[in-house]
C-alpha cells in the first residue's frame, strides 16, 4: 500500500476543523516538504450545497497556492469532510480530482467513525487508499 506522511499536529488540526462544523463539508489544502505534510491551509467551502459538496473559489485557491509557494512548501494534499456518509471518494470526488499528484484526505466529523481520516490517490478515474503515516 502506498503511503502519505503527515505530522500529528496537522492531522489533529484537520479533525478539529471538520468536527467544529460537522453538518457541512469543510475543505482545505495540505502542504509540506520532502513528502511530509507540515502545514494546513483551511479554505472556505463555496459550494452551493455545502452538505454534499465542496468547492474552493478560484481566487482563494490561487491565494493559497501563492502562500504555499512563498513558504517554500509544495502542495501534497487536499482535504474535505463527508458529514453524511462514509469517508471514501464519492463519484463527484473522483470526477473532480484535478490534482493526481496529491493525496485526497477525506474526514468524518462523526465521533463514532471507525476510521475518521482516510487518504486516497485518485488517478484516471480510480481511487486507491493510501496508508497514513504519522511523523
Amino acid at each position: 500500500m502506498l503511503a502519505i506522511q503527515i505530522r500529528k499536529q496537522q492531522l489533529d488540526e484537520t479533525l478539529s476543523n471538520v468536527r467544529s462544523n460537522p453538518l457541512e463539508e469543510c475543505c482545505g489544502l495540505l502542504a509540506g516538504r520532502d513528502g511530509a505534510i507540515t502545514r494546513i491551509f483551511a479554505a472556505r467551502n463555496a459550494a452551493s450545497d455545502q452538505t454534499r459538496n465542496y468547492e474552493i473559489e478560484p481566487q482563494e485557491l490561487f491565494r493559497l497556492m501563492r502562500e504555499i509557494r512563498a513558504a517554500k512548501l509544495e502542495l501534497l494534499g487536499i482535504y474535505h469532510s463527508h458529514p453524511n456518509g462514509k469517508n471514501e471518494p464519492s463519484a463527484a470526488d473522483i470526477a473532480q480530482a484535478f490534482y493526481p499528484g496529491t493525496a485526497y484526505f477525506i474526514l468524518s466529523p462523526r465521533p463514532d467513525a471507525p476510521i475518521p481520516v482516510r487518504a486516497f490517490s485518485i488517478r484516471d478515474g480510480a481511487a486507491t487508499e493510501l496508508q497514513i503515516q504519522i511523523v
